[in-house]
């Protein structure tokens, strides 16, 4: 695929229809456009198979009730659509976007309990998150931005309004010609990246930030696992800014970044080492067996 993502061939599966892909649009006055009422899934699909594509499917769901909307479709509806929208894809190897939000309706102020709830389903082609990253590692700046408390945002859904300060972030950080910037939480902890959870290495242990107030991603977890059945000892855990300086090895995880390294944060640098090279080729063989 090439050229705008509003100008492609091929279909999207839209309220339970495939739609060319050109003509799968929303009204100007859709309650998501302007109030951020709107949640979705980023997910691969590697040989032709979605890759923990039920685990995506109900934190979709979830997500939606924690923003405080329902979607009109089960868990195995979800499933069979995205199966659909993949085969008619024509791709094995594409990343799946599926999204649900508040529509047009009889409300367009802040409430929006009239306006019907939408979903798309769509497919496409999309390589290394970073780039050459994945050999070299990624350089990051340290965002001004921080996870806010849960106690103000529903932080463990995967809503769009949470990515505001993340956009903003990831700009502010392309233009010092960072690939991403590392975000602080609102006590001042290490979070994670802007669309990415992050670990460190020490001394042959592993370290990672509890994900209190930011989301507990299916690919951090799946790394844990991961990791753990390898015996390495991994540390779930706040972590101080000042604590950077003596970490050996860093990694970032995500299903678009999948397991990308880490070469630098800010002023802290970090070598692209034996274990994070063995994860990451190790979760490459995960998702394509």
């Amino acid at each position: 695929m090439a050229g705008g993502y509003d100008d492609r061939d091929g279909f999207i599966w839209m309220d339970g229809v495939m739609v060319p892909w050109r003509e799968a649009n929303v009204h100007v006055l859709t309650h998501a456009l302007h109030y951020a009422s709107s949640v979705f899934e980023g997910e691969r699909a590697y040989n032709g198979k979605i890759f923990k594509s039920r685990e995506h499917s109900e934190r979709l769901k979830r997500s939606a009730q924690l923003i405080d909307f329902e979607i009109p479709y089960t868990v195995d509806e979800i499933e069979a659509a995205k199966a659909e929208v993949l085969k008619a894809s024509g791709l094995s190897d594409a990343y799946v976007r599926a999204v649900a939000w508040r529509g047009a309706g009889e409300d367009m102020g802040v409430a929006s309990a009239r306006n019907p709830v939408r979903m798309a389903i769509a497919v496409w082609e999309w390589g290394a998150y970073y780039g050459d990253a994945k050999t070299k590692g990624a350089k990051l700046d340290i965002s001004k931005w921080k996870r806010p408390s849960p106690e103000t945002i529903p932080s463990h859904a995967k809503a769009a309004g949470l990515y505001m300060i993340c956009t903003m972030s990831k700009h502010a950080a392309e233009a010092k010609g960072c690939s991403d910037a590392m975000m602080y939480d609102h006590r001042g902890y290490v979070a994670e990246a802007t669309g990415a959870n992050i670990f460190f290495v020490k001394d042959g242990e592993v370290h990672t930030p509890t994900p209190d107030c930011f989301l507990n991603g299916i690919t951090r977890q799946t790394v844990i696992g991961m990791l753990k059945d390898r015996g390495v000892k991994v540390h779930e855990r706040h972590i101080m800014p000042e604590e950077l300086a003596g970490f050996e090895q860093c990694w970032l995880t995500g299903t678009a970044a999948e397991v990308t390294p880490v070469g630098q944060i800010g002023d802290y640098t970090f070598e692209v080492g034996t274990l994070t090279r063995e994860i990451a080729d190790s979760y490459e063989k995960l998702v394509r067996s």
